[in-house]
């Protein structure tokens, strides 16, 4: 298993076009992933919904005929990695149900560690669940008549979730976009020419539709965009928000040309690549990135270190991001067709690899020996990030501890895994002094094992849903 990642999402509202732009919006998005896509719209009376598996241009492949149907001038949008549930298209969001109060269509974004115990209690009460994933627990707290009676039901539902959630509730005449109290994953707001507002994973979704970045969604918030304009309320005391923003969204996730927790991406990475020739310094010529994430971390090492950069690999846009393939033999396939080396640029030189991170390992593996095999004297691996040694419970599926390859293995022994003539890591708290926000204000579990929330809820989560997840593929299995 490799490292997985977030999902996407965006919604618009009051928007003659707002299917169409919300397929743009996720489009851009669809590095954070592809195993399903999906759209809801209103029209201000009645919620219709279209999802599929695959990429969203596979998905809405008969162009405008699908989203011409939806209509609408409010819409919701989704793409998806399954962190829980399988990548069934059962799961694939966003949700549309119908409760009491009427339709309302549901898109999630992160990993609710008490989503097994919440299950349980509502299947002991004779409640059906229609997927394997964590987010229709949520439909079901919403439902829940002494939950509908409150006057903010909502607020009321979020406070019995734990993990790391950004939502988009789509009800027939208004959005409702909420954060979690830690604000783990990313979520910003912001407005078109034409003066509607839209929300969205990344400020990139809104630079696609051209709409101006407004601000984020603030820990424990809930925005609502109706026809009253823009809206917000705290489902939690804001005295008590602690933020631990998921710093990995900046080494990894999130796309270059994005403004998240208030700082430009390639900005940061540049800052950590720079950072990482400082601690870690060696005489070379030539630095070369695994692009796409590293290629500013790369740029920002070449920079500091005065060794010259080049582009050694070169990307296939038609291969997606490798970790989202379901089996680790396609994606040892989609490593290779991924990314070929430049025999030129490595050929006879001593080379600094940049990467953005090392999980197992064997993928990075195969990278250097191709370096190797294209001539290339010495290769030094240099890593814009601490080694990853704990899982995560937050909506990265890292394996489990026992599969990481730094929880088990020193530096030299990585290196000699690797097979590499040297290998750096980026410090901790390297890594947090290129950020502007305190120290404090980031979710550092990965590498340091600091989880917010008591490790033993998390591991028992983790192996239930494990558990879920096998007994759903046996059953289909036997289909």
């Amino acid at each position: 298993m490799n490292k997985k990642e977030n999902c996407g999402l965006f919604g618009i509202f009051n928007d003659p076009r707002a299917a169409e732009k919300t397929f743009y919006g996720i489009h851009s998005l669809q590095h954070r992933g592809q195993e399903a896509a999906g759209i809801a719209t209103s029209n201000g009376e009645v919620i219709r919904c279209h999802t599929g598996s695959g990429q969203t241009s596979r998905v809405f492949r008969s162009g405008g005929d699908i989203l011409k149907k939806l209509g609408g001038h409010i819409a919701i949008g989704h793409v998806r990695y399954s962190t829980s549930g399988s990548s069934n298209l059962v799961n694939a969001q966003p949700l549309l149900t119908e409760y009491s109060r009427g339709q309302v269509a549901l898109a999630h974004n992160g990993n609710l560690i008490n989503a097994s115990l919440l299950r349980d209690e509502y299947e002991a009460y004779g409640h059906i669940f229609k997927s394997t994933n964590d987010t229709e627990i949520i439909v079901h707290l919403l439902a829940k008549p002494s939950h509908v009676a409150r006057e903010d039901a909502l607020g009321h539902v979020l406070n019995h979730l734990q993990g790391a959630y950004c939502l988009l509730f789509l009800f027939p005449d208004r959005i409702e976009a909420a954060r979690d109290p830690y604000g783990i994953r990313p979520l910003c707001i912001g407005k078109t020419k034409e003066g509607a507002y839209c929300v969205a994973s990344e400020s990139c979704a809104l630079d696609t539709i051209e709409a101006d970045y407004v601000r984020s969604v603030e820990p424990g918030e809930i925005v609502t965009l109706d026809k009253h304009g823009i809206s917000s309320r705290f489902f939690v005391r804001p005295e008590t928000i602690k933020p631990a923003h998921c710093i990995f969204e900046h080494v990894y996730f999130s796309k270059q040309s994005s403004t998240i927790f208030g700082e430009n991406v390639h900005e940061i990475r540049k800052k950590m690549g720079a950072q990482i020739a400082k601690e870690h310094p060696v005489d070379a010529d030539v630095v070369i990135p695994i692009p796409d994430s590293g290629t500013s971390a790369a740029i920002g090492y070449s920079n500091q270190s005065g060794i010259p950069f080049d582009m050694g690999f070169v990307r296939s846009h038609y291969i997606g991001r490798t970790f989202i393939s379901p089996s680790q033999e396609s994606r040892n396939l989609a490593v290779k067709l991924k990314l070929s080396v430049v025999r030129e640029a490595v050929n006879d030189k001593r080379v600094v690899i940049v990467d953005d991170s090392v999980v197992r390992g064997t993928t990075t593996k195969s990278k250097i020996r191709a370096v190797r095999e294209a001539g290339a004297k010495e290769v030094h691996l240099r890593v814009s990030c601490p080694p990853i040694r704990y899982p995560c419970f937050y909506g990265v599926d890292f394996p489990t501890k026992e599969e990481l390859i730094a929880h088990e293995k020193d530096m030299e022994q990585i290196r000699k895994f690797l097979k590499v003539d040297s290998i750096g890591y980026l410090s901790l708290d390297g890594m947090l002094s290129c950020a502007k926000k305190p120290a404090d204000h980031y979710c550092t579990a990965c590498w340091s094992g600091n989880y917010r929330i008591p490790v033993q809820t998390m591991v028992n989560k983790f192996t239930m849903e494990r558990y879920q997840l096998q007994l759903f593929e046996d059953e289909e299995a036997q289909l």
